[in-house]
């Protein structure tokens, strides 16, 4: 019975990350323009990143990220067409008045406070410096813009604010008696994103796979992975097929409707208390599931290569007799979870999240289940305007998207939430990633398994099948997703917006058209219902 315990709860943590799963599909990019920030007629430069480039001593050191102002000179985008000027810190360093020190042709550095930003710049500029940086207090840059009494602006140099850290880095080396020189400029990102299509085969990857896993592997997502861990509870065949029923988990239309409420919940909880500690809980958490997902994954393959290998056993203390092979593909999973936990921050860490999230995936598709057309209709339509509003609508009453937020970690202290599949910007001068959220992939995901289950139920083949048609809406869905994310400048798109049409939509005019959508509708594929059809056809 303590075995049964652990599948209820694993199953519990399981569908909690599906609730928590909600996420939009966004990228980094150059243009950090904020629509709320105001504009006037000699203020209305876009906030773009800047890359700061330093030099100690004559040699290249390192580059900082900065953010352009609202006024101001527009910087090159080629580092070749840009000019190094010698760092000099204002005196005093507020810079809100005629500087001791000599700025002639430097790059004036200066600290956030005491007078506007206008007027460090037009101070700066009048003692002859060819550029000005902003040293923000907080580990952020800051926007710098106008006020409605900058009429007569004239600043002809670019301004840049960096964060207290880039400023803590100059000021090291500055101190020391160094000779720091800077350069500024703003790359352009390449205008195709070849990691989108990575991306793309990815999640259609994965909801394909997840739909046709147990034909893929012969092997049911189901309570056969723990009986080869414990042999001696699956003693028949019925017993087994029984357990297996118990573990599937059918979607009513009140959990759809639940799942939604309790998602924006969990979203406002993190939006308003994400902190470091949080964001572990969420670690721990998407590492149970990642190991759930891999351990029964990586079973299924092996024990349908090698059946008899998988009979083998052990004795353990406490769990008494259980599967070698289990065994040690738990251990293997436990540790590629603890390994990517701890190197989480590496710049290849993106592999073990993305196996981890991929492997968690196909295993919530085995075991979560839409029962009919009408229960994914309600929760594909909860989520399509849940993602709507928490993506665009949400700025106007918490000043900022929600989602968009709580996806990049804004305010954890720059730790970023697991649940994303994401790929790296290889070509990308700006590095960054590519990222959908989980969400994004389940929710779809449930309604074409659904349809691999009533094709399969009522013995259908690719041209009077469902499947194959929603497969393909996926694929054209996310297409859209990452063209609106192209021709909004990479801001961050709530993906069913494009999704739920593009599936949802395509199997109910199929069913229209093939007289089919009052069956789908009611009956569907169940529990029960899976071996009627089966029965009639």
């Amino acid at each position: 019975m303590a075995f049964i315990t652990i599948l209820r709860l694993k199953k519990a943590i399981l569908l909690l990350l599906i609730v928590r799963s909600f996420s939009s599909s966004a990228a980094d990019d150059v243009s950090e323009d904020d629509s709320r920030a105001p504009k006037y007629p000699n203020c209305k430069n876009p906030f773009v990143l800047v890359k700061v480039k330093y030099w100690v001593d004559g040699v290249e050191s390192g580059t900082l990220t900065g953010l352009s102002a609202r006024f101001g000179a527009i910087l090159p985008t080629w580092a070749e067409k840009t000019s190094r000027f010698p760092a000099v810190f204002t005196n005093p360093l507020s810079g809100c008045s005629t500087s001791l020190s000599m700025l002639n042709q430097s790059a004036a550095l200066t600290i956030r406070g005491d007078c506007t930003y206008t007027a460090k710049a037009e101070i700066a500029q009048s003692g002859g410096a060819a550029a000005l940086v902003v040293v923000n207090d907080e580990e952020e840059v800051t926007e710098m813009i106008c006020s409605k009494n900058d009429t007569a602006l004239n600043i002809t140099i670019p301004v840049v604010s960096i964060t207290k850290s880039g400023g803590d880095t100059l000021n090291k080396s500055m101190v020391a008696g160094k000779r720091v020189e800077l350069a500024f400029y703003s790359p352009k990102r390449p205008l195709i994103d070849f990691s989108v299509a990575f991306l793309w085969l990815m999640a259609v990857g994965t909801v394909v796979c997840a739909a046709l896993w147990s034909d893929l592997v012969g092997c049911e997502q189901n309570d056969e992975r723990y009986n080869e861990l414990s042999p001696k509870e699956s003693a028949t065949t019925e017993a087994a097929k029984n357990a297996s029923e118990d573990e599937m988990v059918d979607i009513t239309v009140k959990s759809a409707v639940f799942f939604v409420f309790s998602a924006s919940a969990l979203l406002l909880l993190l939006f308003f208390f994400m902190s470091s500690w949080f964001i572990w809980v969420l670690i721990v958490l998407f590492c149970i599931g990642g190991v759930e997902g891999m351990h029964s994954c990586i079973t299924c393959i092996l024990l349908s290569a090698c059946r008899n290998h998988g009979r083998k056993t052990v004795k353990m203390p406490l769990l008494g007799e259980v599967s070698i092979l289990s065994l040690s593909v738990l251990l293997f999973c436990v540790g590629f979870a603890v390994f990517w936990a701890v190197k989480r921050q590496a710049s290849y860490s993106w592999i073990g999240q993305d196996v981890l999230g991929i492997c968690f995936m196909i295993s919530v598709l085995q075991i979560v289940r839409l029962p009919n057309i009408k229960v994914a209709t309600v929760l594909l339509c909860c989520a399509f305007l849940y993602d709507i509003f928490w993506v665009f609508l949400s700025s106007y009453i918490f000043h900022q998207s929600v989602m968009i937020a709580v996806a990049r970690g804004d305010n954890s202290g720059g730790e970023a939430i697991p649940m994303l599949l994401r790929f790296p910007r290889f070509l990308d001068p700006w590095s960054g990633y590519d990222m959908i959220g989980f969400g994004d992939i389940i929710f779809p995901g449930l309604l074409l398994s659904f349809s691999h289950r009533f094709d399969k139920a009522n013995k259908r083949g690719l041209a009077n099948g469902y499947f194959p048609w929603l497969a393909m809406g996926y694929g054209l869905g996310l297409f859209l997703t990452y063209l609106g994310l192209y021709l909004m400048d990479g801001h961050g798109q709530p993906a069913l917006l494009y999704l739920v049409p593009c599936t949802l939509g395509t199997a109910v005019i199929l069913g229209l058209i093939r007289g089919e959508l009052k069956d789908l509708w009611d009956t569907g594929v169940g529990s029960n219902s899976s071996e009627k059809s089966s029965g009639d056809a």
